[in-house]
């Protein structure tokens, strides 16, 4: 069970807004930030600062044996065989389009498939996009079930022998749906195509071990464990990374330069071309250590917890519809939501004068807005640092935004 006392380690969340102590309720955005990976931050840039592998002085040593831990910390974290296949990027959005861009023009050839999901997240979609264009290959959408999770015989009828890429999130940045990826897997496997997990809403909150689900590609963000902003991770099998070429060249990535000719340096340097992220690295090694600490099998069961007690009190809310999977069992610490006849901008804005912070728009995901056969939702996610009290805050909030908005029209 995590204790209440868990909010102290954030200090953003001791202040304020509009007069009202804030409940941040936007951590599927981005997560808040312990002390501990502030003051790593810190530390290394008042102590350690200094490019890594080329140098050798001290400084340059601390940088990169912290720089190097942090890619071991990163193995563990996601039970991956070895620090080859984890390559530091941008974020998953960068990931996912490394993996586009350099093993899907190698490997997908005109008529063949690309087979991605109506939840996608536009990081997820845009890229294949394009790759089909660029190839003359055929994108497919497994269609979604009512509640919004995907069933497996869809799955199974989508993929084909000609599908060579199969690219689906773990966890839906809206609807909260978990999907069952290591079974996704396997089809995609037995036809003959890889998988890509774009794991940006599951590494936060899920115990992952890529072993065990058997995927190729898995990409995540550190911003959104309670790490930096700005670095993210690729891990890939090996076999198939040595096969790739990189899509970034410049200092850090080559072996030798010549005139006309250059050779790349091995794994998993030949995808981290100039000078890395080597801050972020550090802050998300020490987010990695924070997370690890309180155990992500507590951090889910808790945010379980939170979205159960969050659609039980909601559903109180005359015209309030709740988006994605009635079972909590089968969501994550997302509810997505819209109250009739209020834009869900109308709703944050009021909520936000209460100082509680939600998100609304399409949440980067236009194709399941329409799927929805909405414009916009408002959604609430949950984290290790919120409580069932912030959530009664949230129904006292909406309430109050219902009545004043019938009230007013």
């Amino acid at each position: 069970m995590i204790s209440k006392d868990i909010r102290s380690y954030f200090p953003i969340l001791n202040q304020e807004v509009n007069g009202n102590p804030l409940v941040y309720l936007d951590s599927a955005a981005t997560s808040q930030k312990p002390v501990q990976v502030i003051e790593a931050l810190k530390k290394y840039y008042e102590f350690d600062n200094s490019n890594v592998h080329r140098g050798v002085h001290t400084l340059g040593n601390r940088a990169t044996e912290s720089y190097e831990g942090a890619r071991e910390k990163v193995r563990n974290f996601i039970s991956a065989k070895s620090t080859h296949e984890i390559i530091f990027m941008r974020g998953t959005t960068t990931a996912i389009n490394t993996v586009a861009q350099s093993y899907g023009v190698a490997n997908v050839q005109e008529g063949d498939e690309i087979v991605i999901t109506y939840m996608e997240h536009h990081s997820n979609i845009i890229p294949w996009q394009q790759l089909a264009k660029e190839k003359g290959a055929i994108l497919k959408y497994v269609d979604l079930e009512e509640d919004g999770t995907l069933s497996l015989e869809k799955v199974r009828a989508t993929i084909t022998e000609r599908t060579k890429i199969v690219s689906i999130m773990y966890v839906s940045n809206v609807l909260g749906t978990m999907n069952p990826i290591k079974e996704i897997t396997q089809i995609a496997h037995e036809n003959g195509a890889i998988m890509v997990v774009d794991g940006a809403q599951a590494a936060p909150h899920l115990r992952i071990d890529v072993q065990d689900l058997d995927c190729d590609f898995f990409a995540f963000s550190g911003h959104k464990m309670c790490g930096p902003t700005g670095i993210g991770v690729l891990y890939g099998k090996k076999e198939l990374l040595e096969q790739m070429e990189p899509v970034e060249f410049g200092g850090e990535m080559i072996d030798f330069v010549g005139l006309y000719e250059s050779t790349w340096k091995e794994l998993p340097w030949k995808f981290e071309g100039g000078t890395p992220i080597i801050a972020g690295a550090v802050g998300l090694a020490a987010a990695i250590d924070f997370l690890e600490e309180i155990g992500l099998d507590e951090i889910e069961q808790h945010e379980h917890k939170l979205a159960a007690y969050a659609m039980d009190r909601m559903s109180t809310i005359n015209g309030l519809t709740i988006y994605g999977p009635q079972d909590p069992g089968k969501r994550a610490g997302i509810v997505t939501f819209n109250l009739d006849d209020v834009h869900p901008h109308d709703v944050a804005t009021v909520l936000d004068m209460s100082g509680i912070a939600v998100r609304a728009g399409h949440h980067c995901a236009q194709p399941l807005m329409k799927w929805l056969q909405v414009t916009a939702t408002a959604r609430a996610s949950f984290y290790l640092y919120n409580s069932e009290e912030d959530i009664d805050r949230l129904v006292t909030g909406l309430s109050a935004a219902k009545e004043y908005f019938n009230d007013v029209f």
